[in-house]
């Protein structure tokens, strides 16, 4: 079966939400033969994410930047996996309260050191996540399950 790891910093109801949201649209019913696992940036291992076959990362803008929480994840597992993660789909959703730009851009540079491949916009929500929010994580929760099916 294919493996959909999702790494997530959660630490307030809006990003719990998009976390929801994206899980669930990744487990549609209609996307078969894709596993959706999701851990915490914390605990998310290198074994974790070269067991994976593609991957949606969640933040919350913290000053200007992604969670420190998903800086250490990255910190962990990029020169294990550098070469072994080449060309693996991914996505991204942030969250911020007033801007998301330099989280975004800054996961964005190690997505590119990985040789990750994007298949979605990231998904940025500033302020509360709203009905048309929680449909966009859906679909890229759904996205990227989908570009892992054979």
């Amino acid at each position: 079966m294919t493996r959909l790891l999702v790494v997530h910093h959660t630490p307030s109801p809006g990003t719990r939400e998009m976390l929801e949201r994206v899980v669930a649209g990744a487990g549609d019913p209609d996307i078969e033969g894709v596993d959706v696992v999701a851990r915490p940036a914390l605990s998310a291992t290198v074994s974790d994410f070269l067991a994976a076959d593609g991957y949606v990362f969640g933040t919350p803008a913290n000053f200007g930047y992604m969670s420190g929480a998903l800086k250490h994840f990255f910190d962990t597992v990029y020169y294990p996996s550098l070469d072994a993660v080449r060309g693996r789909p991914f996505a991204l959703y942030v969250h911020g309260n007033n801007d998301t730009v330099g989280a975004s851009a800054a996961v964005l540079k190690l997505t590119t050191g990985l040789a990750l491949e994007q298949v979605a916009p990231v998904l940025e929500v500033t302020g509360d996540v709203g009905a048309r929010d929680r449909e966009a994580c859906y679909d890229l929760g759904g996205t990227v399950a989908a570009s892992l099916m054979g």
